[in-house]
Formats: C-alpha cells, structure tokens, sequence
C-alpha cells in the first residue's frame, strides 16, 4: 500500500472524492497503516488502542480490518484534535496525515448514506434546544434531573440518563444584552467583536457578562453581532451541510467587522478552534479565512493586552490556589496556556495546572452507548483536580466543567470570571458592594 497521500486524502467536501465511499475505505487503510507504524497517539483517546488491537490480531495488516473495525474506530473518535497536535507526519508532510478530519469525513459518509440519527440531529442544534430551554427553564432543568424524563430521554434520544446536563439560564446572554446601554466608547476607543458561543448564551451568561466586564475594565467596547452555533455539534453527527450553512451565517455577520480590523474575541475553546481551522474548509472563501484570521481565544487576547502593556492589573482579591484545567481544544490551538498566564498576574494566586482530558468532547460523552468509557475519562482528571486540593477550579471548557461538576460534585468556573472577582467585581462581572 502505497503510504504518500492521493487523491484520496481530500478534506474538501467540495470535492467529488470526498464522498466516494471506495476513496474513504482506501483513505481510512492508508493513514490506519502509517498510524500501526508508529503508534506514538497509543495513549491519547479510545480510537487507537481499537485500532491497534485490530490490526494486531488480524495477521498485522489494514487488510484485515473489517468495515466493523473501521466504524468502531470511527465512533470512538470525540475529536479532542490532541492527536493532530502529536503527529509528526501532518501537512506538509508527504503523508498529509490528518485524522481528526479523516474521522469528520468518515461519519459525514455514513451519515450520507445511512441518515442522520434524531441523537445526532437534536445535539447538532444547540440553538433550537437553548432557546427552547431559556423560555422554559424551571420546566426543562427540572426534566433534566427528573429519573423518569432521564429514562425516556435515554431511550429515544440516546442521552445517558447518569449524564448531569447543563442548566439552562431564565434569560439568554443575547437577550439581556439586548437590554444594555449603548456603548459609550468614542472614536478612537479600542474595539473587539464578541463570538459568545451557544454554552455562553444558553447556559452560562455569568461567563459572557465577565467577560463584558474584564474588556470594559481594560478600556475595550464590545460588538456583539448576531450569530449562531458555531457548527461543531453538526461536525460531530456528520452533517456537513447543516455545519456549513451555520458558517454561512457566521462568516457573513463577522467579516465585516474583521475587515474594520476588529478581533473576534471568543470565550469557548471549541468554538475558537472551530472558526480558526473548521471555517476555511468549510467556507473556502477569502471572507471566511479573514474571520479565522480574526480569531482569538479570550485568553489568547487578554494576554496579548497584557503583553503590549495595555491590560490593567490592579487587582484587589487573592483567590489564593486555582487548578486550572487545559481543555484538549485549547491545547489544539498551539498557543500556549495564554489563560493560566493571565490567572498568574493575580497576586497570591497559586496556579497548578491540569491537562486530563474531559472525555466529553462535545456530543461524544452525551450519548449512552460511549458514557461509561466518557466517564472513565472523566475521572482520571478529576481525581488530579482533588489531588491539588484547591480553592478554586477553572476551566475555559464548558463541558470540562460540566464532567468537573459530575465527577467533584462542586462548581467550576470560567477563568475570566475568576479575573473579574479579581477585578472587585462578581463572578458575573457585577460590581460588588
């Protein structure tokens, strides 16, 4: 077998080979094949160890491998993207190896030929759930933790009923932000756009309100345009259209404030990621590549203030010791622990950092039939958090949090907002009494 990428290694969905079901077997083997020779990802997530005891129980060779073994491989891919960060064969190499992607096409395929399930179809549209559950949210968070509705829930919709789910908020981030003042920044003041992602708008607005604050503080107004999901949850369930139409959209309110020069300022690392690396391909437009050249990871930014000497750091609160967990698509961005560095200019916080996977990865550790391997996950990063005995947990990761929650019985918190009560503000960015 031929290992130098062809053209059967497209991630263009534009392109005729991606969807020829022949291309992907060829593609899946060969890249299956470069991974069996070196095995350095063994120990990242549940695909590979699957993968290798394939292979090493069917005389040593992707030949052997079964579409059975393939598709379990591919299942048990929740796209933590560490992998593509750990790979040595990557473009440019002559490989062109990208498996996190290869996993993308693969399901967009199957879900091609075969449908997409109502699981996949419901937690692809976070922003139908959300707003449904932000006008009915003492309804829909008792339903969340009632055991009858769990049941149920299990059984048609495939959420695993031991699965703590996120609460919705009685008022959406947007909607309260449309009840704001008007921004009184003038000519000249410094500007960025807001992407608030949907666990901001839906779930959390305390998250997005701290971040309001903490940019306010530093002499920054916020644009906030309108804007849906990112499109992730889509990518997940292999529905590329819907995922692209959800760029479409995004791009089109976005690029103009790119092209005015603004960052894009976004609190969610999946969804950074997912406007960094996910939108070019999917919208391969120069309006497109402008917004992910726009982007920036909140921490991302706030460091970069602090660097160039604007961000302020007169802080008035010790929080004294903070874990901070590094979430994997934070870790796939390349740019360092950028929120861990911000943490440590608070004086008296002691940071200790923990970089265990969460093993949700979006909609992956939702479902019933991987949530005892999710949770398995899970539980070696909480139990590194309760080694370090803190005051304090942070994360950017909303779902990260959510698997802290589950597993330490105790809440965690977004690092802006740590830096907002930092500040002398509340967790939500308020100011304090």
């Amino acid at each position: 077998m031929g290992l130098d990428a062809t053209e059967h290694s497209t991630v263009d969905p534009g392109v005729p080979a991606f969807w020829d079901a022949r291309a992907l077997d060829v593609e899946l083997r060969r890249v299956f094949d470069i991974c069996h020779g070196c095995r350095l990802c063994l120990p990242l997530c549940p695909s590979f160890p699957a993968l290798f005891d394939a292979i090493d129980t069917h005389g040593e060779s992707v030949e052997g491998l079964t579409e059975s073994h393939l598709r379990r491989v591919v299942d048990l891919c929740y796209q933590c993207k560490i992998c593509f960060v750990k790979c040595p064969y990557t473009p440019p190499h002559r490989y062109q190896l990208d498996f996190p992607r290869l996993m993308l096409r693969a399901r967009a395929v199957r879900a091609r030929r075969e449908g997409i399930t109502l699981s996949d179809w419901l937690l692809g549209r976070p922003d139908l759930v959300g707003a449904a559950g932000t006008r009915l949210a003492p309804i829909a968070n008792w339903a969340n933790e009632n055991a009858v509705n769990r049941w149920v829930m299990e059984k048609t919709l495939g959420i695993h009923r031991q699965r703590v789910l996120p609460r919705f908020a009685g008022e959406s981030f947007e909607a309260w932000r449309r009840d704001q003042p008007a921004s009184p920044g003038g000519e000249g003041t410094a500007r960025v756009a807001l992407f608030a992602t949907c666990s901001v708008n839906y779930n959390d607005p305390d998250v997005g309100k701290a971040a309001l604050a903490v940019l306010r503080r530093n002499g920054i107004e916020v644009e906030h345009p309108h804007q849906v999901c990112c499109g992730m949850p889509h990518l997940d369930g292999g529905d590329i259209f819907a995922a692209r139409e959800k760029a479409e959209r995004n791009v089109a309110a976005l690029a103009p404030l790119a092209a005015r020069g603004l960052p894009i300022v976004v609190p969610g690392p999946t969804c950074a990621y997912t406007l960094k690396q996910e939108y070019p391909v999917l919208v391969p437009t120069p309006e497109a590549k402008a917004v992910a050249a726009a982007t920036r990871d909140l921490g991302e930014f706030l460091w970069a203030e602090h660097r160039a000497g604007r961000l302020r750091t007169d802080f008035s609160w010790k929080p004294g010791r903070i874990v901070y967990h590094v979430p994997c698509h934070l870790k796939a961005q390349q740019i360092g622990l950028k929120s861990r560095d911000v943490l440590a200019l608070i004086p008296g916080a002691e940071i200790e950092v923990v970089e265990k996977c969460a093993g949700i990865d979006g909609t992956w550790g939702l479902k019933e039939e991987f949530f005892q391997l999710s949770k398995k996950i899970g539980d070696r990063m909480c139990a590194r958090v309760e080694e370090e005995r803190p005051d304090w947990v942070a994360t950017d990761c909303p779902l990260a949090g959510l698997a802290l929650k589950q597993g330490l019985g105790r809440r965690t918190y977004h690092s802006v907002q740590i830096l907002a009560r930092a500040y002398g503000l509340g967790f939500d960015g308020a100011a304090v009494p």
